[in-house]
């Protein structure tokens, strides 16, 4: 009996532990903020074995390695462990806060889920740290850096950064590579010279060992900052074949396929300003080798005749981030706003080539107008010296036309010129009138006495009966309501013609006036404007079926056109089409 009692508190205790266990479910990760270069590991660890796992979808990551599975179960002290874990090694696609979504796992009927786990990705890390990257061999062989051609230049100097991709004689990239992360260059102007279509394969060195290597991309920057700015790194995913342990049937290695992220690692310039001693006061940024050049296309003109007036630099450096100097002439000579033109070529040592602004100018009165020195200022930061040109001096001679009052003013200075009158000053005067006396008619009793009185007596009958008109033609709603239209659609008709030589703006105008034609002789909203429907209403009011099908097509036409392009003699096509279509159907319709 007392065996008994023995056995059966036994069994409750036990099956009271039992009871009271809770099961844990948990996701661990390896860290929770890494470079967008690392690799993350994390562990779905749970008590108690389950059935129908299922891991969450990864966004943001891709999977490299899993899932790995491992099992644990252990006595200690008559007390038993177990342990179940899924591994999973992922690799960020995206900068930022992502967040792993929750895996879910079936123990005993129930279903149990993780806590959601949150990570954050950084820009590119110079060393990865991650003890768990199962493609070592990669990372070891394939490499991409950073060269910048001057790393303490000037504001605005020019400096060159080349992205280039090593790859030793081990491994092999066989497939085409992704950027994932691109730097912004947030304080510099730049431009990419890609060599994406003509790779070329060098041999070159690598930490004292033979490698080959392609020039991925040449980026020219000019720096708009003084400092110390960093330059973010590239970031490529790079499939890469490594010789892996398995051997084929002669023996052998079987190539396997890693993805790997690689970057290129930050790099920090030192921007030096630009001197203060010697700079010139009319100097505006230019940091380069130029020359500076003022040209006119004629000296010798009449008034209200035209002239052009170039200023041009040309040569080497930050062409695009100045401007020229301005033009000062006499008051007299009318100058229109300067037309910029560019014709600038970025290579690998920065942009060469020249810029332009033409000045239209326009003389109004006769005289001599010099035009005075023009000077341009750069900072050529070879010499590390400002230098200034002086264009040369130069008069614009107006040989007919009226003479100003500030020419006359400075010739009336001249008390010793003689002034000679011309006979045909005062040819505007008349000397000998000739007047006649006007006769005298008598206004009263007249014929235009009787008409201004009679008149308004005749007007009265026809102000009334025009105002009965009126007053019918404004009450008739759906008279006026069609008028509209018809007139609208006129207008928007006349438009598409003068559209012509522009498709998209006559096929837009062409479709309102279809749309304003069917108000008016359908007496039916846009809304209702569906093919099938017009088609049928058009029919019921006796149009011919040719007709209603042109007119669709012409609707169709116009839908066409804001999908493609239209030649002009397609357009013209469809303004007679639509004419003629429009014409018939007035005739038709009942």
């Amino acid at each position: 009996m007392k065996m008994k009692n023995f056995l059966f508190l036994l069994g409750f205790v036990l099956c009271s532990i039992t009871a009271t266990a809770q099961v844990q479910f948990d996701a661990k990760v390896s860290k929770k903020r890494l470079g967008i270069n690392e690799r993350l590991r994390i562990d779905f660890e749970m008590n108690q074995d389950g059935d129908n796992f299922r891991p969450p979808n990864f966004e943001g990551f891709r999977v490299v390695g899993g899932p790995n599975q491992s099992i644990s179960n252990s006595w200690i002290n008559g007390k038993r462990s177990f342990s179940k874990t899924y591994s999973y090694f992922l690799s960020p696609q995206t900068r930022g806060k992502v967040t792993i979504a929750q895996a879910t796992i079936e123990i005993e009927g129930e279903t149990y889920k993780t806590l959601p786990v949150e990570i954050e990705v950084t820009a590119a890390v110079d060393v990865p740290k991650d003890g768990n990257n199962a493609d070592y061999v990669a990372s070891e062989n394939v490499h991409l850096v950073a060269e910048i051609s001057n790393a303490n230049p000037y504001l605005n100097e020019a400096l060159t950064v080349t992205y280039k991709l090593y790859v030793s004689h081990d491994v092999s990239i066989t497939s085409q590579w992704r950027e994932i992360d691109t730097p912004k260059y947030a304080d510099f102007w730049s431009q990419n010279i890609d060599n994406q279509n003509n790779f070329k394969v060098y041999e070159g060195k690598y930490n004292g060992e033979d490698y080959r290597y392609v020039v991925l991309r040449t980026t020219v920057l000019y720096p708009q900052k003084t400092g110390e700015l960093e330059i973010e790194p590239l970031t490529l995913d790079i499939p890469i074949d490594v010789q892996g342990n398995r051997r084929d049937i002669f023996g052998r290695r079987v190539m396997e396929r890693v993805n790997k992220t690689i970057s290129a690692g930050n790099r920090t310039v030192n921007v030096k300003p630009l001197p203060l001693e010697g700079k010139p006061d009319g100097f505006n940024g230019a940091v380069g080798d130029f020359a500076f050049d003022v040209n006119t296309n004629k000296t010798k003109l009449n008034a209200n005749e035209s002239l052009q007036l170039d200023l041009k630099v040309s040569g080497k450096g930050n062409l695009k981030l100045f401007t020229l100097p301005s033009v000062k002439l006499p008051n007299t000579l009318e100058v229109y706003e300067p037309e910029h033109s560019e014709s600038v070529n970025t290579t690998v040592g920065g942009m060469s080539g020249s810029i332009t602004d033409s000045y239209t100018v326009v003389p109004q009165f006769k005289g001599t107008y010099p035009v005075n020195p023009i000077t341009f200022s750069f900072f050529d930061p070879k010499t590390e010296k400002y230098k200034t040109i002086t264009s040369k001096e130069f008069t614009i001679e107006v040989e007919n036309g009226p003479i100003s009052s500030a020419t006359t003013s400075n010739n009336s200075n001249d008390a010793k010129k003689q002034v000679v009158l011309s006979k045909d000053n005062f040819k505007y005067i008349k000397l000998d009138p000739n007047l006649q006396p006007i006769a005298q008619e008598s206004f009263f009793k007249s014929p235009l006495f009787w008409s201004l009185l009679g008149g308004p007596f005749l007007l009265i009958p026809l102000f009334i009966l025009a105002g009965k008109k009126r007053k019918a033609r404004l009450n008739d709603v759906e008279g006026n309501k069609l008028r509209r239209a018809n007139k609208l659609a006129k207008k928007y008709l006349s438009e598409a013609k003068r559209n012509i030589s522009n498709p998209v703006a006559f096929y837009e105008a062409l479709e309102r006036a279809l749309h304003n034609y069917l108000k008016a002789k359908l007496n039916i909203e846009t809304s209702e404007m569906e093919k099938g429907l017009i088609s049928k209403m058009l029919l019921e009011r006796k149009v011919e079926a040719p007709i209603v099908e042109n007119f669709i097509n012409l609707l169709k036409s116009c839908e066409y056109a804001r999908y493609a392009s239209s030649s002009t003699t397609s357009v013209q096509q469809d303004y007679n089409k639509a004419a003629e279509v429009i014409s018939n159907i007035d005739k038709q319709i009942q």
